[in-house]
């Protein structure tokens, strides 16, 4: 893991949730009166604790290396899973303690439930933005490689036109040297003729 903070805090979210754990599945359900109520009241509070180590947990994941974000997003959602259900399990227990019309248990219930929601449109959002990261690299990727392509097209018609150009050059003096090899060639015969005429004349 790449992060000492996230291990620390994931250590004490443990101690919460198992405490929590203790409170919601076994203690609470056993007790009545005075003594039910107090417990249910250190339950809300270790309640309190763990969504904000969650949320602590959220942000030292959303800053780590690429590397290790999935094994701590991963363990995030479990531990999230866990703790909703055992939020679930203490909002049953508030509703029993002070009935569903409003009392003080049902309203911090509710407040954990929006918080809840809230937790959960967050988790949406972000991963949501972090596909819409990776698709804006693979466009800037694709547009890098367009562009490299059109850079080297470029190039390799610039290369062609050099090369027509040095063809035509070469066929432009390759015909002047027949011209001057045909002028020199009929000045020869000419030359030629005249020495044959003087050797007849001779004889």
């Amino acid at each position: 893991m790449s992060s000492e903070k996230f291990e620390d805090i994931e250590d004490e979210l443990r101690l919460k949730m198992d405490g929590l754990k203790k409170l919601v599945e076994d203690k609470i359900p056993k007790l009545s009166g005075e003594q039910r109520r107090s417990a249910v009241r250190d339950a809300e509070r270790n309640v309190e604790d763990g969504q904000q180590l969650l949320n602590e947990l959220d942000e030292e994941m959303q800053s780590a290396p690429p590397s290790y974000r999935t094994q701590m997003t991963n363990k995030h959602r479990s531990y999230k899973r866990d703790f909703t259900r055992l939020k679930q399990g203490l909002k049953q227990l508030s509703s029993a303690r002070d009935g569903t019309s409003g009392g003080p248990g049902a309203h911090y219930s509710r407040h954990n439930e929006i918080n809840a929601m809230e937790s959960d449109n967050r988790d949406r959002l972000l991963q949501g933005t972090s596909a819409l990261e990776r698709a804006s690299q693979s466009v800037a990727r694709s547009q890098q490689i367009s562009s490299e392509t059109d850079q080297i097209g470029v190039e390799i018609l610039g290369e062609l036109d050099g090369q027509r150009e040095q063809l035509l050059n070469t066929r432009d003096r390759v015909s002047s040297l027949i011209i001057l090899l045909s002028s020199d060639i009929i000045v020869l015969v000419l030359i030629a003729q005249k020495y044959f005429v003087k050797q007849i004349h001779c004889l």
